[in-house]
């Protein structure tokens, strides 16, 4: 089974699947310990590779060179994959699924935003004309062979939400997303629209969304949850607190505790679990194909 259809299948069981945002290779490190799908996250790439906001920054050889990376460490996790707009041109966006679904991608995300664009949680957005994003949509379609895509707007206006989440819905698209959604009632409003087609709800911290468990969006309809930056933000107040007592301190460590804390030594092993897992992986193939 190809990674596109065993996130398939995984969406397909019951209860809400879990896909957490990642924004480097420690980043997903830590994240595969404790869960087996990841968010390739558009804001924390831009944030962690080039220092700047989620605006429509990125390079798309970068973002296929850093999935390559991941599914190296990580040959057994789920890896969804943020692609934004295609990178403005419909056969760019072929080119992109192409090279990604080669590597081992999962999947990705394709919205109908135009540019410049924001982040899904930002005010200031606008959309193409419908007609031209389910042009590129399927051009991307009949591009991937097993990969999963995700159709996802970006609209604000009330009935524009509607009338895309329903046009994207009776497309060829594995999962539908409406980005931004402010209400638990316009999640029902939508997961009606979309009529049994699933459906994926994006969390930030920070954003315009609710925060909802995974039992709530269950009970909700909701087939995927993506969590877009709890790692990012996490290691900014981490790191920002650590400098803080740094320097307050006069430069002086603070004492090192190993039943409590994170050293030289437990860093070491969770990078040395990726050449393991790496490993483990290849070796289950080999034993597959004798």
């Amino acid at each position: 089974m190809g990674y596109g259809n065993e996130l398939r299948a995984r969406i397909a069981a019951p209860g809400t699947t879990p896909l957490i945002g990642v924004y480097d290779m420690y980043s997903a490190s830590v994240a595969a310990e404790h869960y087996d799908g990841m968010f390739v996250s558009g804001f924390g790439f831009a944030a962690s590779y080039y220092g700047l906001p989620d605006i429509g920054f990125i390079a798309w050889p970068d973002m296929v060179a850093f999935v390559q990376r991941l599914r190296g460490a990580f040959p057994r996790h789920h890896l969804l994959v943020d692609i934004d707009d295609g990178y403005v041109d419909p056969e760019v966006a072929c080119h992109v699924v192409e090279g990604l679904e080669r590597i081992g991608a999962s999947g990705v995300i394709l919205e109908d935003q135009k540019r410049p664009r924001r982040c899904g949680h930002a005010d200031g957005k606008q959309v193409l004309p419908l007609d031209e994003y389910l042009a590129k949509l399927e051009m991307v379609l009949q591009t991937r062979r097993d990969m999963v895509v995700v159709a996802r707007t970006d609209a604000t206006d009330e009935d524009d939400i509607l009338r895309r989440a329903k046009c994207l819905a009776a497309t060829d698209a594995d999962v539908v997303l409406v980005d931004g959604v402010r209400s638990v009632e316009w999640i029902r409003r939508i997961r009606d629209v979309v009529d049994g087609k699933p459906l994926l709800f994006n969390q930030i911290a920070g954003g315009k969304s609710p925060r909802l468990s995974l039992s709530e969006l269950s009970e909700l309809g909701v087939d995927v949850a993506i969590y877009s930056t709890p790692c990012l933000f996490a290691a900014h107040q981490a790191m920002d607190s650590a400098l803080a007592e740094l320097r307050s301190a006069d430069g002086r460590l603070p004492s090192f505790d190993p039943d409590r804390g994170v050293g030289v030594a437990a860093s070491t092993r969770l990078l040395e679990r990726n050449i393991t897992r790496h490993h483990e992986h290849h070796g289950d193939r080999e034993r597959v194909g004798a």
